[in-house]
């Protein structure tokens, strides 16, 4: 057995653990309130819920006493009893208990099932398993009911309505405590209500799925694109704009006519089918073949920021980072083979500089070939070999997600681990051996030959909209200085200096400095905490002094009070950490 098998880091033990706290919650109910009757109660990612039918409406108010009550339970250290039994006995002792659900559930199960309960105290439940031996294993006050919510039997909406119970559980209190704390700094954090907060972004009823980008936002926006373009120039990247509509023609050719057709917007023009892109990769296949290319051209590396739309569900929508319409950073790097690691290599090393600006680290995944794939599987091979080793002599670790490439070509993908340890899959590097063949693209070789090249779909942040949400989040609000739309808040204590406030604030805007003036006759007090809350990063306060001696008094959003600073050495510490993109 392995050395870990019992310890929390363990996935399998974990999600036993979780399993065995289910029935102890469906005990602790069916213990309170006689009579309830049970659905199912499985393990899931975070903790685990349990469905129930019962003639109480419970509520938030409930959960302290059935918590107490699967202390109790595990306190009396319960043995876990495995037994099972022919179908027609089950079908009985579950008929006797009075729970229909589970009597549905060994109906339905296969002639050839083993039909397994196992018993803890007075209480049985129908269960595969597998669970702890004993429910002393279990932390008590380690336990957090978190939600109760409606969920139909079966996820059929003709089928009863049911009572969800969701609850987490850790092997320590301090887990629990250090977990509950996690779930409300990101409620905090929610990109949602900070975006609505700090005036970046909204959503309307007009046009769900589909943000509306906000003067502040834009802000914000702009300068990310900016970075992304200044990057891109110094890594060899030439700059590109494809059509947002293009004909169906083209889409049949990508196989996106065929494969993705119901994620797309299309439409009809002069009696033609149209479609609104989904993605960049098929306009940039056209422009590598408007002219020729020779051996000398490659890499050839072209980026793009296109605007994509794609058919999202309603109930699938979230914020910025699920959205109907987005803007993928997308870049198309057309290669020989030979090429292939370098290029490989070249992007990571982008990717490292990129993250490291916004203080994000990455694990990454290599994603091989899938069952439905395209292409001989010698150059499958070729690719995912060399992505591996591409990797490995940068240095850096992975694991394999087997199976998970796209049907054209392996993968590397790159999960962030934001300030709260959650992780987001933002980049990717996908090496394509198919649209060029589908686009017959070519290049002459140095033999003079006419050849096939390979190409590299890459993007670093995924979409800019949905990294402007993990950012807001990473960041809570308060974006590092050379990101926040408003840097400086210029604030007079009096009318008096008001015209000095004004001149320190054309001083910084000249200096290229994002600035506002609060010349309301509000106590300096009052715009100060405003000020804070709109996470503006430095507040210069101006009172007569100030103004007399050409001085401003600094403040930061976290507090800290700078004191008093000449006007050009506070120009010449902010510019300082604007150029140099500090993320602290």
């Amino acid at each position: 057995m392995e050395e870990n098998a019992y310890s929390w880091e363990n996935p399998e033990y974990r999600k036993t653990y979780h399993h065995t706290c289910s029935h102890v919650m469906a005990q602790a109910i069916c213990r309170l309130y006689p009579g309830t009757k049970l659905a199912i109660g499985p393990a899931i990612e975070e903790g685990f819920y349990y469905d129930i039918d019962s003639e109480h409406t419970f509520s938030p108010d409930d959960f302290e006493a059935i918590e107490k009550e699967m202390r109790k339970i595990c306190k009396e250290k319960l043995k876990l009893e495995r037994f099972e039994l022919p179908r027609a006995e089950a079908v009985a002792l579950m008929e006797k208990a009075e729970q229909p659900y589970k009597v549905e559930l060994i109906n339905d199960l296969p002639e050839d099932a083993v039909i397994s309960f196992y018993r803890q105290g007075e209480f049985t439940d129908l269960c595969a398993g597998p669970h702890l031996d004993s429910t002393g294993r279990i932390k008590g006050n380690g336990i957090k009911i978190t939600n109760v919510t409606g969920a139909y039997w079966r996820g059929d909406s003709k089928r009863k309505m049911l009572q969800r119970f969701y609850a987490v559980s850790f092997p320590s209190k301090d887990m629990l405590d250090e977990y509950l704390a996690r779930i409300e700094e990101a409620k905090k954090r929610d990109h949602r209500k900070l975006g609505k907060e700090l005036g970046l972004f909204t959503l309307m009823d007009e046009g769900p799925g589909f943000p509306f980008f906000l003067p502040k936002g834009m802000v914000l926006r702009n300068t990310l694109i900016d970075y992304w373009r200044q990057v891109h120039k110094r890594y060899g990247y030439v700059e590109i704009s494809t059509p947002m509509i293009l004909n169906r023609a083209l889409w049949e050719r990508s196989g996106h006519w065929e494969h993705y057709k119901q994620n797309m917007y299309t439409t009809v023009i002069d009696g033609e089918d149209y479609a609104i892109k989904p993605m960049n990769c098929p306009g940039g296949m056209l422009v590598y073949k408007s002219e020729p290319h020779s051996y000398r051209d490659l890499p050839l590396r072209v980026g793009e920021l296109g605007l994509v739309h794609r058919h999202e569900l309603s109930g699938a929508l979230h914020g910025l980072f699920r959205v109907r319409c987005f803007t993928q950073d997308d870049a198309h790097i057309f290669m020989t083979w030979e090429q292939m690691k370098d290029e490989i290599k070249n992007v990571v090393r982008l990717f490292d500089e990129v993250y490291s600006v916004f203080g994000l680290r990455y694990e990454i995944e290599v994603s091989t070939m899938p069952e439905d794939h395209m292409g001989d599987v010698k150059d499958w091979d070729f690719a995912t070999e060399t992505l591996k080793a591409a990797v490995t002599e940068m240095g850096k670790s992975y694991v394999i997600n087997e199976g998970d490439g796209a049907f054209y070509g392996p993968k590397l993908d790159f999960h962030l681990a934001d300030s709260l340890g959650r992780t987001w899959q933002c980049g990717t590097i996908q090496l394509d051996m198919q649209l060029p063949e589908r686009f017959e693209l070519e290049y002459t070789g140095a033999d003079g030959e006419k050849h096939r090249p390979v190409m590299i779909h890459r993007v670093v942040l995924g979409s800019i909209e949905r990294f402007i949400g993990i950012i807001t989040e990473h960041f809570a609000g308060a974006f590092p200085v050379w990101l926040s739309p408003v840097q400086v808040k210029v604030m007079p204590i009096t009318d008096r200096t008001s015209d000095y406030a004004k001149d320190v604030a054309a001083k910084l805007s000249a200096a290229g400095v994002r600035v506002e003036t609060d010349l309301r006759n509000e106590k300096i007090g009052y715009k100060i905490r405003e000020a804070q809350m709109q996470k503006t990063p430095y507040m210069l306060v101006i009172g007569d002094r100030e103004a007399e001696s050409g001085a401003v008094a600094v403040r930061t959003r976290g507090g800290e009070d700078l004191g008093a600073m000449p006007l050009d050495a506070f120009i010449e510490r902010i510019t300082g950490e604007i150029k140099s993109r500090s993320n602290g």
